[in-house]
C-alpha cells in the first residue's frame, strides 16, 4: 500500500506519523517511510536545490519541473520496489503538493501540474492520502517556536501564498473523496496521533 501525507507548512504530519508507524510495526506490518522531494541520494540533491533560501530567483515552473524529476526518481530507486516486496510506504508529501504548491499557490494550474506528474509517475496514486488540515497562520506559528526544523525557501512565503496551498488542498480533497481523509491539525498531538492511525487502519482493513 501506498500512503501519502499532505497539509500546510506546520500541520504536524511528522510527530503524528512517528506514532502511527510504531504501532504499525508492532502489528507486525512492514514499513517504509520516507519522504519528498527527496527519499534517494539524487532526489536528496534535487530537494537541496529547489528549497535553498537563496535560490529566490527560481522560476515556478522550473520548481514544478524540479519537483516531478525528483519524484520520479524516488519513485523508481524507493517506492515502487518496496510495494513490489509488498511493504506499506508512508511519504511525507506526494504529487498533491505540487497540485497545491506550484498548481494552485503558483498560479500554474492544477491540470498543468497534474498532466507533468501522470508523465513522471506514470500515473502513479496513492491508496489513502492524509490531508492534515490547519489554518496557515497556526502552522507558521508552530514552525517558528520550533528551534529544531529546517526552515526553508516555501516557509518564507506570504501569507496569501499559504492560504491558496489550503485551499487547493481543500479542493483535492473534494476531488478526490476515494483516497482522501482530512484529519483536523489543529487538535492536541494525541489526537491528531489517533485520528492518523484509524484513518491508516480502516484503509488496511478493506
Amino acid at each position: 500500500m501506498f500512503i501519502t501525507l499532505e497539509g500546510p507548512e506546520g500541520s504536524g504530519k511528522t510527530t503524528a506519523v512517528d506514532y502511527a508507524v510504531k504501532a504499525l510495526e508492532e502489528k507486525g506490518y512492514q514499513i517504509v517511510r520516507t519522504r519528498e522531494p527527496g527519499g534517494t541520494p539524487i532526489s536528496e540533491q534535487i530537494r537541496n536545490v529547489i528549497l535553498d533560501k537563496n535560490n529566490t530567483k527560481m522560476d515556478p515552473r522550473t520548481e514544478a519541473l524540479l519537483y516531478a524529476a525528483s519524484r520520479r526518481q524516488h519513485l523508481v530507486e524507493k517506492v515502487w520496489p518496496a510495494i513490489k516486496e509488498g511493504k506499506i510506504v508512508i511519504c511525507d508529501r506526494y504529487l498533491d503538493s505540487s497540485l497545491a504548491y506550484q498548481g494552485g499557490a503558483r498560479g500554474l494550474g492544477v491540470d498543468n501540474i497534474l498532466n507533468v506528474n501522470l508523465f513522471a509517475t506514470e500515473n502513479t496514486f496513492p491508496d489513502l492520502t492524509l490531508l492534515f488540515d490547519i489554518k496557515p497562520e497556526e502552522g507558521l506559528k508552530r514552525i517558528a517556536a520550533n528551534a529544531n526544523r529546517e526552515v526553508n525557501r516555501l516557509d518564507l512565503e506570504k501569507i496569501e501564498f499559504h492560504n491558496k496551498v489550503r485551499e487547493t488542498f481543500l479542493d483535492l480533497a473534494k476531488r478526490y473523496p476515494d483516497r482522501f481523509v482530512i484529519i483536523d491539525a489543529s487538535k492536541s498531538r494525541e489526537e491528531v496521533a489517533k485520528a492518523t492511525l484509524e484513518a491508516i487502519l480502516s484503509r488496511l482493513c478493506k
